[in-house]
């Protein structure tokens, strides 16, 4: 079992900068996949970036340049920092942790954070 705890979230002016944390409980942080996600109002929830264990990163096409995943083994949390923000970032940021290849499938997350960007 894996519980997730987002935090950071908040209201950020246009060209802001801020950065989210994703603390972790349990065993398995070490070896998960970590991702951050997001959901507008009346959109689905999308893929913004991924970290492996060994610390490997994946970002959706949308965000490359602005987004900047990276995780704390020792601390057990992942963060992501976003720079240069823009109206259309504004959502609920959602911490997520599945299973790495070969490992029996899980995934957990957390109840999210918001990111209100807006003058």
């Amino acid at each position: 079992q894996v519980q997730l705890v987002e935090s950071g979230g908040g209201l950020v002016q246009p060209g802001g900068s801020l950065t989210l944390s994703c603390a972790t409980s349990g065993s398995l942080f070490g070896i998960s996949i970590m991702g951050w996600y997001r959901q507008a109002p009346g959109n689905q929830r999308e893929l913004v970036a991924e970290i492996t264990p060994d610390g490997n990163t994946d970002y959706h096409d949308s965000v490359k340049g602005r987004i900047s995943i990276s995780r704390d083994n020792a601390k057990n949390t992942v963060y992501l920092q976003i720079h240069s923000l823009k109206s259309e970032d504004t959502a609920v940021y959602y911490c997520n942790a599945r299973n790495p290849p070969s490992v029996i499938r899980y995934s957990y997350w957390g109840e999210g954070t918001p990111v209100t960007v807006s003058s």
